[in-house]
C-alpha cells in the first residue's frame, strides 16, 4: 500500500496550532482528534513518553497508527523517549508525518534525523528548556523543524516558562544568518496569553494541550492562540 505523505505546507512565518492530544480524552481519541480538526487545528501533536526518559508513560505507535487511520490530519510525533532510533520504524509504520527526537536522548542525532528523512517523514529535533541552543546548531541544515519545550517535559498542564523566550529568539536569529527554513515550535504551557510573545520571538507551531482540548469552546481557544 502506498503511503500519501502529508507535508508542511505552511511558511514559518505562518501560524500553525497543534492541540496535544495528551489533553484529550482518552476513552473517544478518534472523536477528540476530528474535534480538533472542526475546531481549526493545523496540525495534531503526540507525546510519546516511556518512563524513562521523562517521568511518564503516555502511549505508543498504536495510538499514532488509530489517529492516523481515523483522520486526514498532520501528524506531529514527539518521541520522549530514551532510544528514539530503536524505536523509529515503528513510529514511521505508524503514519507519523513529522517525527521530534530529542537532542539529549541516547542516539546518532545526526543518524536518526537521516532515517527519518530517507523515509519520507520531516524530522524534527527537540530541546529541553535547560539545555543550550548550541547543541543542537550542528543539525539546522538537517531538520524541518525546531522544537523548543517551554516546561520540563513529562507532565501536561505545567506553566509556560518565559525564560525559553530568549532561546526561541537566538534560534531565529541563526535560522536567518544561516538561511534556514525550519519551523520553530514551543510546547509547555502555550495559550493565547503567550502565545503572542513566542510568535514574536520566532516561534511559528504552537502546540497546546489543556488550552484547546479543555476549553468550553475549542475553535474560540484555537482562533485566540492563532491571533495573539
Amino acid at each position: 500500500m502506498v503511503r500519501i505523505i502529508l507535508v508542511i505546507t505552511k511558511h514559518f512565518n505562518e501560524r500553525v496550532i497543534a492541540p496535544s492530544l495528551l489533553a484529550a480524552d482518552f476513552s473517544k481519541i478518534g472523536d477528540e482528534v476530528a474535534r480538533a480538526v472542526r475546531a481549526g487545528a493545523d496540525w495534531m501533536h503526540l507525546d510519546v513518553m516511556d518512563g524513562h526518559f521523562v517521568d511518564n508513560i503516555s502511549f505508543g505507535p498504536a495510538i499514532v497508527h488509530a489517529v492516523d487511520a481515523a483522520n486526514d490530519v498532520f501528524l506531529d510525533v514527539h518521541l520522549m523517549i530514551s532510544r528514539p532510533d530503536h524505536y523509529l520504524q515503528r513510529f514511521i509504520e505508524a503514519g507519523s508525518d513529522l517525527i521530534s527526537v530529542h537532542i539529549e536522548a541516547e542516539h546518532d542525532v545526526a543518524e536518526t534525523l537521516r532515517r527519518i528523512r530517507a523515509a519520507g517523514r520531516q524530522a524534527g529535533l527537540a530541546l529541553n528548556p535547560a539545555t543550550p541552543l548550541s547543541a543542537v546548531q550542528p543539525y539546522f541544515d538537517q531538520i524541518d523543524l525546531l522544537l523548543c519545550m517551554t516546561v520540563v517535559p513529562g507532565f501536561g498542564g505545567q506553566s509556560f516558562m518565559p525564560e525559553v523566550l530568549e532561546k526561541i529568539a537566538a534560534a531565529a536569529a541563526l535560522r536567518s544568518q544561516g538561511n534556514h527554513s525550519f519551523h520553530i515550535e514551543v510546547d509547555g504551557g502555550i495559550d493565547a496569553s503567550n502565545a503572542g510573545s513566542c510568535y514574536h520571538a520566532g516561534a511559528n507551531v504552537m502546540v497546546a494541550g489543556s488550552s484547546t482540548f479543555r476549553a468550553p469552546d475549542m475553535a474560540a481557544a484555537i482562533h485566540s492562540i492563532r491571533n495573539a
